[in-house]
């Protein structure tokens, strides 16, 4: 039997600029990490960062420093895109939320508004256990 050979062609990323003026951020700050995601208006994601992709590890990442440095990244992103005006969502405990909108308002976004949208749980899942030290 010979072996067929595949008709693999690389899928080539193509970064075209679109141009969206109005869009919405995504900050997703959990105890771990902090995601910031720029979407359009219908909720595709136009740029993307986190603090794992700015280079932070381990507990690192879950620092406001490592948030900040995401939000910054993925602002300059979305400018390039011709975005200008965002709203925020903000979802999750962690301490990267406040410093991600600030470090958005410094690159250069005009902020609409600010909405958390953390998921509260009508008794769903137990919580874990209590820390001692």
């Amino acid at each position: 039997m010979v072996a067929k050979k595949k008709n693999v062609k690389a899928r080539l990323k193509r970064s075209e600029r679109k141009n969206i003026a109005v869009g919405q951020a995504h900050i997703k700050s959990t105890f771990n990490n902090t995601i910031v995601s720029i979407t359009d208006p219908q909720g595709n994601v136009i740029a993307w960062q986190s603090a794992g992709t700015v280079g932070f590890k381990g507990s690192r990442k879950s620092t406001p420093f490592a948030a900040q440095l995401a939000a910054e990244a993925c602002a300059k992103i979305a400018q390039e895109h011709g975005m200008r005006k965002v709203s925020v969502f903000v979802k999750g405990p962690g301490s990267g939320r406040e410093t991600a909108i600030r470090s958005l308002q410094a690159a250069g976004l005009e902020i609409a508004s600010i909405q958390d949208c953390t998921p509260v749980p009508h008794n769903g899942c137990r919580p874990r256990k209590r820390r001692r030290v």
